[in-house]
């Protein structure tokens, strides 16, 4: 019960340097999730840092490569995922991102697709379109994250902010962390019952632990 005090109050402590730094309205929502995760603020920092890591790097080789893949840390936990058009890049990118020795796990889950499909997702991306109707797999795409977004966030026995996911090709990756099975049973089955999802593939964590 102390720790977990103690960690919360790291956790405000975070969310109140950043509002300080900042006074950013997306960073006080950031802030505030990250001071209810399951995740100690130490692994907070390094997780930021992994993902911030494997974008630069990315994006050194080739900035467009941003609007096809998606990067997603967990307890140093590594899920990258997305749409390439090429076995090449999937071997770069995945060297790229474990060039970092704190990384525990790396799971690879690129789809090859063809260029017309990857330049229609990209297009999607930079839009930002996460309407349901249109022409295009990506806008299924968008438009499933931003269900299970939803749906998470309205379940009251559902800790949402501990679960990453992105959708390719109407098929679910999730990553992060669940109290127990039950939850974890739960967030599953929420995400394979949102309409167009074709396939979940999950790293979740069940632990008991108390900050």
């Amino acid at each position: 019960m102390e720790v977990k005090m103690i960690r919360g109050l790291s956790g405000l402590l975070l969310m109140g340097i950043l509002l300080f730094l900042t006074g950013c309205q997306s960073v006080v929502t950031s802030a505030a999730q990250k001071a209810w995760e399951n995740r100690s603020t130490e692994d907070q920092v390094t997780d930021a840092k992994i993902h911030t890591g494997i974008l630069d790097r990315v994006k050194n080789k080739d900035k467009g490569l941003l609007l096809d893949i998606g990067v997603d840390v967990w307890g140093q936990r590594v899920m990258i995922n997305g749409t390439l058009d090429d076995n090449n890049t999937r071997s770069e990118i995945k060297s790229l991102a474990r060039e970092n020795s704190r990384i525990k796990a790396l799971y690879n889950e690129f789809q090859i697709v063809s260029k017309a499909e990857k330049e229609a997702r990209r297009e999607q991306k930079e839009k930002g379109d996460d309407e349901k109707s249109g022409t295009g797999q990506a806008v299924n795409d968008f438009w499933i994250e931003t269900k299970i977004k939803a749906q998470l966030l309205a379940n009251g026995n559902v800790s949402s902010v501990n679960y990453f996911y992105r959708s390719a090709q109407n098929k679910v990756y999730v990553i992060g962390e669940s109290g127990t099975s039950v939850e974890k049973e739960l967030v599953l089955s929420i995400i394979r019952e949102t309409e167009g999802v074709k396939s979940v593939t999950e790293y979740i964590e069940v632990t008991s632990a108390s900050y």
